[in-house]
């Protein structure tokens, strides 16, 4: 018998499995593309912005020393970013086992059968036996799936990327909100001494028949308002200081921020600058959404592959004995190598099929994504397009009752109006004052979201560049 030449062999069974392929399944791939999203060349207010590009750590631009501790201490500690750490490394250890798939398999037995039959000699036999299995990848099915857990690998890196600019900006605004509610406390308490004084004044008045009892009476109201108000400050700010501890990954009640003062301690930053098209590469949850995509398309061109046949190389290698020391003199060898042509197989076209529609889903999940960040990025430049032409109306209006309350003062020395009128000015001017305090706390808030709508300050990614 002649013997095969094994190159010679592996080219006809390939050549008869494009032949037979090619005629019942469709295994075109087509390149990757990114899907198709609607158009926007432009911002509706980007006059508003002045920055360039933005810092990787744009939260600095608020110069709080206190924050920058805050933000670090974070990011060692937040379970949330820890979780999505480790999907990464889980990721990556996947594409390890996907490209396993491609590798030969050795398996090694060893073994004894005792056999004993009635009026014979007991038989005893030992054997040890190798076999290796090795399913070449000639089409590259193998590789598509490594492809596919790469861009899943990539994808939860962004996703890690995204968990991170969504924790700066939850420990800022949370941290901005306990200094708001703190000056708001140290007004309130304020308010209420004076409104004390006041009662004191009305009450005076009241014996020298000046004002009714009911003025005593809507006095001690207002004190009895103001007192509920401040329990309620002091309510939220423990809820902001037990959600920040959260952030930071300490047990709630266990971490406080040291009293401060929102208008003193953090200035107002410069609005960062970005183009939509920029939007795209740079924002994580796109490029998420985008490598999830990839991955589909992979896991598309994938099942179609496994339409093709395949070509498999088994070699045996063993021996035995009945003596445990002669077990080693003799070994006999084999070697097997087989085509598996898959004629009718109704799962292989099915995988083709629910592939093919998963595309679909994670295409209308990107564009979902990216409508949506057009949307936040809109609606943080239109909010604090409003909050600053609110800010300059509502300094205006300060300015305009402080004049006003000079003047009250001077008047009721000269004993023109009433000490009622100098208490309601009084008021009107410190409401204006909590109104511009909520106002810088709306401010740093809406600047936050900005810089979060834009992708912080991660570098772009090209998706079609970075498949591997």
């Amino acid at each position: 018998m002649r013997p095969i030449n094994l190159t010679a062999a592996r080219l006809l069974l390939v050549g008869m499995g494009v032949v037979l392929a090619s005629g019942c399944a469709n295994v075109g791939i087509t390149e990757y593309a990114r899907p198709a999203t609607p158009a926007k060349a432009d911002w509706s207010r980007q006059a508003v912005s002045a920055a360039d590009t933005i810092a990787p750590d744009w939260w600095r631009e608020f110069r709080d020393p206190h924050l920058d501790e805050l933000v670090n201490k974070a990011i060692s500690g937040n379970f949330d970013v820890k979780i999505l750490a480790a999907r990464i490394q889980v990721a990556n250890a996947q594409i390890g086992e996907a490209r396993a798939g491609a590798l030969p398999t050795l398996d090694l037995g060893a073994g004894a059968s005792f056999e004993k039959s009635t009026g014979q000699k007991s038989v005893t036999q030992y054997n040890l036996g190798t076999q290796l299995n090795w399913e070449i990848d000639i089409w590259g099915k193998v590789e598509k799936g490594v492809q596919a857990q790469t861009a899943e690998y990539h994808a939860s890196e962004a996703d890690w990327r995204a968990g991170y600019l969504k924790l700066v900006s939850d420990v800022s605004t949370t941290y901005f909100q306990i200094l708001q509610l703190d000056e708001q406390i140290d007004q309130q308490q304020r308010a209420l001494a004076r409104n004390r004084e006041i009662l004191t004044t009305y009450e005076a008045m009241h014996k020298h028949g000046l004002v009714p009892n009911t003025q005593v009476l809507r006095q001690r109201a207002e004190i009895n308002k103001l007192t509920h108000d401040l329990l309620d400050l002091r309510r939220a700010r423990d809820l902001a200081g037990n959600a920040l501890a959260t952030l930071l990954g300490v047990p709630a009640g266990e971490f406080r921020v040291p009293v401060g003062r929102l208008q003193d301690r953090v200035q107002l930053p410069a609005v960062p600058a970005g183009l939509p098209s920029l939007l795209l590469e740079r924002r994580p949850d796109i490029i998420a959404a985008e490598f999830r995509v990839l991955q589909a398309h992979n896991l598309v061109g994938q099942a179609k592959l496994a339409q093709l046949p395949s070509i498999s190389l088994t070699a045996r290698g063993g021996t035995s004995s009945f003596a445990l020391g002669d077990l080693l003199k003799s070994f006999t060898f084999g070697f097997l190598p087989s085509i598996n042509i898959p004629l009718l197989d109704p799962s292989v076209k099915a995988r083709v099929k629910t592939s093919e529609a998963q595309i679909k889903v994670v295409e209308h999940d990107y564009q979902r994504v990216v409508i949506g960040a057009f949307e936040e990025v809109e609606n943080a430049l239109v909010n604090l397009d409003a909050h600053k032409q609110q800010r300059t109306e509502l300094q205006q209006q300060i300015d305009q009752l402080k004049v006003v309350a000079t003047q009250t003062e001077r008047q009721l020395r000269e004993g023109v109006v009433s000490q009622l009128e100098v208490f309601e000015t009084e008021r009107t001017l410190l409401a204006a004052q909590l109104a511009l305090l909520a106002n810088h706390q709306q401010i740093l808030a809406d600047t936050v979201t900005l810089y979060k709508a834009l992708g912080g300050g991660w570098p772009t990614v090209e998706v079609a560049n970075a498949r591997n």
